[in-house]
């Protein structure tokens, strides 16, 4: 069952998805949570405490999509390059249907939605189009780590895993999602992922094989 907590930010994701958060009253999220006022304001002190959550549990989860997009397309036998072109689908699909996620990837705030916090992010600073690629890219690796396609700690043979290696994979998920992230910004029009998913497929492929 969820907490209050996770019921009032479900109740405020809401509000904002159907009016600027400018009009949104803490008395109607309160209301459609089905809690009290006081407990709204005991959770989060202010409508800018609730907004800063609101945004950083949006912008957590839309980077936890992207390693579970990985592990998804390894574990169903993609290679490292096809699991990134598959993080890079998560980027732009989620980019487009949540304008939260579009504002921090991009760092073009409206007054629609609620103003960033600094730090958004606990483990990650910041919420900057440059921290959230760095980010972007760890959660990518991480979900090639949960499928068990590259290495997190020692072999069985007691060795130490490929450092360059991971390196050389860390470098190219980065490149590849900054070429992702670039298209959030400047779309090449129309709706279709395939083209920049393929680019990246192709970037990733390339940087690998140097």
């Amino acid at each position: 069952m969820p907490t209050a907590r996770e019921t009032l930010l479900n109740a405020a994701h809401v509000a904002v998805r159907a009016k600027p958060w400018t009009a949104v009253r803490m008395v109607d999220v309160a209301a459609a949570a089905g809690v009290s006022r006081q407990t709204l304001y005991n959770e989060f002190g202010s409508k800018d405490g609730l907004g800063a959550a609101l945004v950083g549990r949006l912008v957590d989860d839309f980077l936890d999509g992207a390693a579970r997009a990985v592990t998804e397309a390894c574990r169903s036998g993609a290679d490292p390059a096809a699991c990134c072109a598959a993080a890079a689908a998560w980027v732009l699909r989620t980019a487009r249907s949540e304008p939260i996620v579009h504002a921090a990837l991009t760092g073009c705030w409206g007054s629609r939605m609620p103003p960033p916090a600094r730090p958004v992010l606990s483990a990650a600073g910041p919420a900057e189009p440059g921290t959230l690629a760095r980010v972007l890219r760890k959660r990518a690796v991480l979900g090639l780590e949960r499928a068990v396609r590259l290495p997190a700690g020692a072999r069985e043979d007691g060795a130490a895993p490929d450092a360059d290696r991971r390196r050389q994979l860390e470098h190219a998920y980065e490149a590849g999602l900054r070429l992702a992230l670039s298209y959030v910004v400047a779309p090449a029009g129309g709706r279709d992922d395939d083209e920049p998913c393929g680019r990246v497929d192709q970037l990733v492929r390339a940087l690998l094989a140097r």
